[in-house]
């Protein structure tokens, strides 16, 4: 996840400790376990979501060094500073928007236009269908190895196939429970744990409390960043055009 913050002090708690910042242009990693960010004061942060395997296609990154951690652009040989200073310069928020769109593209076409590795893109559109499906059986259906599969999933993911889908599991109940999730699905969402104590062991597992505390606990950060998960998977699976009112508005 790309963050572009522009003012706001900010802390985040990572596996290299606590980081502060002001106005930054930084790159977040998998986050393996819930990670408390905070912000004071005014501000404005744009956020951009990459898929899965584009920080290998772009800049040979391996997500796996990446988890739980927080990297300045610089650290990737991109112009963090440079690009702060044109949005500071900026009118307005569609202004902002278009000259982040338009730093990436040029970013994209200054590497070639390479793409993610379809088995990353065909996991990633999995955590969202079936996190349930056995890691094998995505293997066989799509003729590679399960080591071949885990090598390609740790690099892109940063994380282990299996507990990547166990993750999307719980991020899907956690959307559910703040009430930025179909409502309609509630049931399916439910019925992907065998019982009520596998769904608070993975829950507690991610968000360090159970289903009931995280319910009641107001979290407005993280609230809009499952909303922007959820959109993006309903438009994944073809339920939702982009754009379009979202089913919990």
């Amino acid at each position: 996840m790309v963050r572009i913050q522009l003012g706001g002090e900010w802390e985040a708690q990572t596996a290299e400790g606590v980081k502060n910042h002001t106005s930054a242009a930084l790159v977040f990693g998998t986050q393996s376990r819930f990670m408390p960010v905070s912000v004071t004061g005014s501000f404005t942060s744009i956020g951009i979501a990459l898929r899965a395997g584009v920080g290998h296609a772009l800049l040979g990154v391996d997500a796996s060094h990446l988890v739980d951690r927080i990297a300045p652009f610089e650290h990737f040989g991109l112009d963090g500073a440079g690009l702060l200073e044109e949005l500071t310069q900026s009118a307005d928020a569609e202004a902002c928007f278009k000259l982040v769109e338009a730093h990436f593209r040029r970013l994209v076409h200054a590497k070639g236009r390479r793409l993610p590795d379809p088995i990353s893109v065909a996991f990633e559109a999995l955590t969202y269908s079936n996190p349930n499906e056995k890691v094998g059986d995505f293997a066989r259906e799509n003729s590679i190895s399960t080591r071949q599969l885990e090598r390609i999933i740790r690099r892109d993911f940063g994380l282990a196939p299996k507990q990547v889908l166990r993750r999307a599991r719980a991020l899907d109940m956690a959307s559910h429970l703040h009430g930025v999730a179909d409502v309609r699905e509630a049931e399916d969402l439910i019925l992907r744990y065998f019982d009520q104590a596998q769904m608070t062991r993975e829950f507690t597992d991610l968000f360090g409390m159970t289903p009931r505390k995280f319910m009641i606990t107001p979290n407005p950060l993280l609230t809009l960043a499952l909303e922007s998960r959820q959109a993006k998977r309903l438009e994944t699976l073809k339920r939702l055009a982009p754009g379009a009112r979202r089913p919990w508005q």
